[in-house]
């Protein structure tokens, strides 16, 4: 019976590459892959007969973390394996707790990653060695990878504005949506830019973001 298997990589090269080392072995069968965390949860809700998920991590809309923690409760029988250019401790340790079964660097030959499946889907946690001993260190003293929130305190209006940015607006649309004009939102937009400690509209949006001061 052949091994199922759905693969989550949004970059078409590096899926290629995933994909031709699958096919050099018989029992794998590639039943679909996806371009991020949320498009494979979709198509797991229309067919989860999938044995093991091989899960890239940084991807857009949901990443792989996320997205394995998610079908970790949704589909705790299905294995996952990451597949990542990252081995940094936080990713390693973030991955592990959500559930992944596996943790491998995309540079993995066939062979090894052939084994670390079938290793994975008879209960073991295949990983690149190097990924192991960090997976190790880790497990004996867990660090804590939270960010503290930094204290950034915007006005309702400048939050108002920062919504807008997010849009893709420009000075005089915003002016326009909160009747004022277009020179009070560029003085807005400077006073936000010193608050946030930033230089750019992109970096405003992100920072404020990642303060859940605005919705991503």
């Amino acid at each position: 019976m052949k091994i199922r298997l759905a693969v989550a990589e949004d970059n078409s090269f590096l899926l290629k590459a995933i994909l031709e080392k699958l096919s050099f072995f018989d029992e794998f069968l590639v039943k679909y892959s996806a371009s991020n965390g949320l498009e494979l949860i979709e198509k797991l809700d229309k067919n989860p007969n999938i044995d093991l998920i091989l899960m890239d991590i940084e991807m857009p809309k949901m990443n792989g973390i996320d997205a394995t923690a998610e079908i970790s409760k949704k589909y705790p029988q299905i294995k996952i394996v990451m597949i990542t250019v990252f081995d940094d401790d936080e990713n390693i340790f973030k991955a592990i707790q959500a559930g992944a079964n596996g943790y491998f660097l995309k540079e993995v030959d066939a062979k090894m990653l052939h084994q670390g499946i079938l290793d994975t889907l008879e209960g073991g946690a295949a990983m690149t060695p190097s990924v192991a001993m960090k997976a190790l260190k880790l497990l004996r003293n867990p660090p804590d990878f939270e960010e503290p929130k930094e204290d950034i305190r915007l006005t309702n209006r400048e939050i108002e504005i920062l919504e807008q940015i997010s849009k893709g607006l420009n000075y005089n649309q915003i002016g326009e949506n909160l009747f004022i004009s277009p020179k009070t939102v560029r003085k807005h937009i400077e006073n936000i830019y010193s608050k946030l400690q930033v230089h750019s509209k992109l970096e405003a949006v992100q920072k404020a973001v990642k303060n859940r001061i605005i919705e991503g």
